[in-house]
């Protein structure tokens, strides 16, 4: 997909490393640390379960928790429940395929089994070719091969590290949105609005085909008596019986009735004093966009305030910015991911802002990768450095390495403050993620 310079293979060795390091210690987790019993959505298995099928579990189950369980029943069952339609289509459908390729093996596993598997092996490529694309639109925008190093192997570690690996849609839209954006970059239009398209399919949910299922008489799937039963416990809607109210609105979309009813979703309604903890967990990336958009805005008033449709030759040359971060191509990515924030903060359950902007804007990777390169000494000191496997001009007792995250962890000590801070949460929230998510234990 793209030509693999020095850099590229070591954005693709690094990714590689980091896939298979999370799913070793997702299993190790998963065994080890006794699960937390959780009211999350939970259905009952229908097929018998071999051993086999145990050792997959074993394995892979710490990607299959909280609302990954809903993207694995839809792809199972289809879309029973009322709210399987706030989630989307688009991944259900990829683990699909996934199972396809796994037919020969169906004699040993369940379609589970099956499941799971496509969602380690699908999501870890998908993450993979994801800070691949990364690194291409970085080299295509920043004009900057340093900072748009950074940025892919900032994104090999992100903080929303567990929902790139478990059963989330994450992975999936992170790849399309950012392959699309560089198409659009090289003026594909055709070919990015199709990616895009496609990305939308991963994020929206099935709203006409619920009008189908739960408004129209007669077109209700049947529904196996245990998945009946958890209906009743549990109070799930299914597409038997009366009419849900949002089949008569003049405009019938089930997701809004959804978020509202059963998530509590909508304007302002998560400012609660105890939502305070969820607001601790997103604030990091907040302020990191946040801080991005200051540190720009700033640097470019002018820029900002004619949203970047200036045209007098004098003021260009005046406020010429150097290549990278603060280069005017980044205003456009720049506004996404201030738009995307204020959304996310006002109308979302803010804690899933980690995941939300972690897979939608380059925006999170691009500025710390910028804060690096500009007040990390250590790097500093590489800009004049060929690329070689381990620098001979390293100061005395350091070890610079080809992969410049991996130097700055070995020389941890000697990090100045921001480096510490930043590597700190991309770290913390790598791994954290892994241990609760895995565990059934709240997360982002």
């Amino acid at each position: 997909m793209w030509p693999l310079d020095p850099s590229r293979k070591e954005v693709l060795r690094f990714a590689v490393s980091c896939r298979v390091l999370t799913l070793v210690l997702q299993a190790l987790f998963n065994a080890f640390i006794p699960d937390h019993h959780a009211e999350a959505f939970s259905p009952p298995r229908l097929a018998p379960s071999g051993s086999v099928d145990q050792l997959v579990e074993g394995l892979l189950g710490g990607l299959s928790h909280w609302d990954a369980e809903h993207f694995l029943f839809i792809a199972e069952h289809g879309y029973l429940y009322e709210h399987n339609f706030a989630f989307f289509p688009g991944f259900p459908l990829a683990l699909l395929v996934g199972t396809e390729l796994l037919r020969p093996l169906r004699a040993l596993l369940s379609l589970r089994s099956c499941l799971l598997i496509s969602v380690a092996l699908l999501n870890s490529l998908f993450s993979i070719l994801a800070a691949l694309a990364l690194h291409d639109l970085g080299c295509l925008v920043l004009h900057c091969p340093r900072q748009a190093f950074y940025g892919a192997l900032l994104f090999c570690l992100s903080p929303a590290n567990v929902f790139l690996a478990a059963g989330y849609s994450e992975a999936l839209f992170a790849l399309l949105t950012f392959t699309a954006m560089g198409q659009l970059e090289r003026g594909r239009s055709w070919t990015s609005g199709l990616l895009f398209a496609l990305a939308t399919g991963v994020r929206s949910n099935g709203l006409y085909y619920a009008y189908t299922q739960f408004c129209l008489p007669g077109s209700a799937h049947s529904i196996p008596e245990p998945l009946l039963q958890l209906a009743v416990d549990k109070g799930y809607r299914i597409a038997e019986g009366n009419e849900p109210p949002w089949c008569s609105w003049e405009l019938p979309l089930i997701y809004s009735y959804i978020q509202d009813i059963y998530w509590n979703v909508g304007f302002l309604r998560y400012y609660e004093l105890k939502q305070v903890p969820n607001f601790l967990l997103a604030a990091p990336v907040a302020i990191l966009v946040t801080w991005g958009t200051w540190t720009y805005v700033t640097t470019h008033p002018w820029l900002c305030l004619t949203l970047g449709m200036r045209r007098n030759k004098s003021d260009e040359t005046r406020e010429k910015p150097d290549p990278g971060f603060l280069s005017p191509r980044v205003f456009v990515y720049l506004v996404h991911a201030a738009a995307l924030l204020l959304f996310g903060s006002l109308c979302m359950h803010v804690q899933v802002l980690t995941r939300f902007l972690g897979s939608s804007t380059p925006i999170v990777y691009w500025f710390p990768a910028y804060l690096l390169q500009h007040q990390e000494p250590l790097l500093r000191s590489l800009e004049t450095v060929p690329w070689k496997p381990l620098a001979e001009d390293s100061p005395p007792g350091q070890k610079v390495p080809r992969n410049s995250i991996i130097g700055l962890l070995y020389n941890w000590k000697t990090c100045s403050r921001v480096t510490r801070c930043i590597l700190g949460y991309f770290l913390t929230y790598w791994l954290l993620g892994l241990l609760l998510h895995c565990n059934f234990l709240p997360w982002t």
